[in-house]
């Protein structure tokens, strides 16, 4: 059962569910702050959805799709991801996050909350849902109901402590110059004709002397990344957190919409500059063909689920706090009821955080890099009952699991990628959240 309501006043739909969430209450967060406010954030669970494996996407998008057809919700109306939602996330791998550090966080992972709020603009929505089964006391959903919504809160999210008592420590489980001779090894498969591209990432940790707290540093991020994806997704005693400007996929009817990001370069605090940094990547050969290969993968993705696909015809330059990427917008008329799970699956994972071709650099990647990716690299969003909503690309993103915070970066390696410029283009993608997570 599923009900909705706008709220009379404005809210901050992330305050409330951080300021409310109870220790390994399942949780989720997820605003595009310059797009009007948008805003969708969930607590609590009344049905949850996993499964692994190459079909995990299509294996959610049924057991949903019958879930939501079985579900008696209201007319709704509203910003979009109000109503009846499913939140979560995917893997990058068919049966990624198997390692004890991704624990929580299955292949594939979508909640059925027991109360949500989305925001556009000034305008807040609640639902509230309850699972109501054969020979249930609908007394008992009642009073679960009312217990929830009694604790409901919104206070102003926290700050960082400016001056934590005790010192961190950085340092990555591999060393860096594992990734430089990885970068060297992928570009020599490249230059054989085994691949065109394969996209190499690693891990660096940070060690607090206390806890991180999810939600000053969610704070942090929706306020240094306004155009960004902001997400946080709570599960038991671990927050998977990020800002990242990649849209995977949003649908909205028969509409689809994608970017292919692909091909970065440096921020500068000089505007001159930083445009000549801007103009450089939009001249760079390396960058357009990363971007290219990215853009023809999506659209052959699309085709066969579209009446037509457009892709734009030249790349722009997206800038964001600490680094610009080349992008270009792709749009599709949908021919079917194909939701928003499904295209995912269909897109997933692109050559931008895989490879082309895709199956050979999957095999290559964790050979390459030695590490469980997990949730890195994968999506995180959401989809309403119609097969409508968004995912993301996870990445410029963190694990946080009490005084542990582990941070993912990677790049597009191709034939002429060089080692050391592919290491430090990690250092810079790192930059959105180090600085936040050591003080």
């Amino acid at each position: 059962m599923s009900v909705s309501e706008r709220l009379e006043a404005e809210h901050d739909p992330s305050a409330i569910v951080l300021s409310s969430r109870l220790p390994s209450e399942p949780w989720f967060c997820f605003e595009q702050p310059d797009r009007d406010g948008t805003a969708l954030a969930a607590l609590g669970c009344v049905h949850q959805l996993d499964a692994s494996g190459r079909e995990r996407f299509s294996q959610l998008n049924e057991r949903w799709r019958d879930l939501s057809a079985a579900s008696r919700a209201d007319g709704g109306g509203g910003p979009a991801g109000a109503g009846l939602t499913a939140v979560g996330g995917f893997a990058f791998a068919p049966d990624g996050g198997r390692s004890p550090a991704w624990a929580g966080f299955p292949p594939a992972s979508l909640v059925v909350p027991e109360v949500t709020f989305a925001r556009r603009g000034r305008e807040t929505w609640i639902t509230v849902n309850a699972a109501i089964r054969r020979g249930d006391d609908p007394a008992q959903a009642d009073a679960r109901l009312d217990e929830l919504l009694a604790r409901l809160q919104e206070r102003a999210l926290p700050m960082l402590d400016p001056a934590p008592t005790g010192s961190f420590r950085v340092h990555s489980p591999i060393p860096p110059a594992h990734h430089e001779e990885a970068v060297a090894r992928a570009v020599q498969r490249i230059r054989a004709g085994e691949l065109k591209k394969v996209v190499l990432a690693r891990e660096v940790q940070v060690q607090a002397p206390t806890d991180h707290d999810p939600a000053a540093v969610f704070d942090v991020l929706r306020g240094g990344f306004p155009t960004s994806y902001i997400y946080a997704v709570g599960r038991g005693d671990a927050t998977f957190i990020g800002a990242v400007p990649e849209l995977l996929v949003r649908r909205e009817g028969q509409r689809a919409s994608t970017v292919a990001m692909a091909g970065s370069i440096r921020r500068s605090a000089d505007p001159a500059v930083d445009d000549h940094l801007g103009e450089s990547l939009l001249r760079s050969d390396k960058n357009r063909e990363e971007n290219l290969i990215v853009a023809q993968r999506i659209a052959r993705a699309l085709q066969p689920l579209s009446l037509w696909v457009a892709v734009a015809p030249e790349p722009v330059v997206v800038k964001v706090a600490n680094i610009q990427h080349l992008a270009a917008p792709i749009r599709a008329q949908l021919k079917g009821s194909t939701g928003v799970i499904e295209l995912a699956g269909a897109l997933h994972p692109t050559p931008a955080v895989g490879g082309e071709p895709g199956e050979v650099a999957q095999r290559l990647i964790p050979a390459l890099e030695g590490m469980d990716r997990g949730w890195y690299a994968g999506a995180v969003g959401w989809s309403d009952a119609g097969g409508d909503g968004e995912f993301c690309v996870a990445l410029r993103c963190a694990l946080l699991r009490g005084r542990v915070a582990s941070c993912f970066a990677g790049g597009g390696i191709v034939a002429d990628s060089d080692p050391a410029e592919e290491l430090a283009e990690t250092e810079t993608k790192l930059q959105a959240l180090l600085p936040i997570l050591s003080g």
